[in-house]
């Protein structure tokens, strides 16, 4: 066995669920989830070279996987529309009340909410763009800058897209919410 396999298995296949929550997220699917798993463990073997020791492990697989997802799966399906921003507005509004929104968002902070079924619906209902950031930051715990790294977008679009896409979330889940004390109040 090479040096390098032994490298790669040693560092990058540890992380193999962290690939794999991502690719069943985005492929929304498990047999599509798994082909996007297979092709981004390939693609980071063949480019393991290019791995800069010291740096997020994590972080330079999920970007690979990420990126294998955009070429394979996005140009093939159509992203859900999303609600108008006027209509979320309103919705958001109706929701919280009189609160401020950091108050109304503050239960939706990394790692707070689970990943149950009603959860999992809300992130289904989440176009691609927004889907992405909030899976990356919140679930994958990756900070805004690898995030970017990973979506080759700005760090400001990637803040505004977690924004966006915890604000639908919140919309989508906020009777889950309240029934598990993460929202207190009756506000809909």
């Amino acid at each position: 066995m090479s040096d390098r396999r032994v490298r790669f298995e040693a560092e990058m296949v540890p992380l193999l669920g962290a690939v794999h929550r991502l690719a069943l997220r985005l492929a929304r699917r498990p047999a599509d989830a798994a082909d996007l798993v297979q092709d981004a463990m390939l693609r980071a073997y063949r480019g393991f070279d290019g791995f800069v020791p010291g740096t997020n492990r994590k972080a330079w697989l999920l970007k690979i996987t990420y990126s294998v997802f955009v070429n394979r799966y996005r140009q093939a399906r159509r992203d859900p529309e999303p609600l108008p921003d006027e209509e979320l507005e309103r919705r958001f509004e109706r929701a919280v009340g009189m609160r401020e929104e950091t108050d109304a968002l503050a239960g939706f902070d990394r790692g707070a909410w689970g990943t149950g079924a009603e959860v999992d619906t809300a992130l289904r209902q989440l176009s691609e763009p927004f889907l992405s950031a909030v899976l990356l930051v919140d679930l994958e715990e990756l900070t805004y800058e690898e995030a970017a790294a990973a979506l080759e977008c700005p760090v400001g679009t990637v803040r505004s897209r977690l924004f966006r896409g915890r604000k639908q979330l919140f919309v989508a889940l906020q009777d889950y919410a309240r029934e598990r004390g993460y929202v207190k109040g009756g506000a809909t």
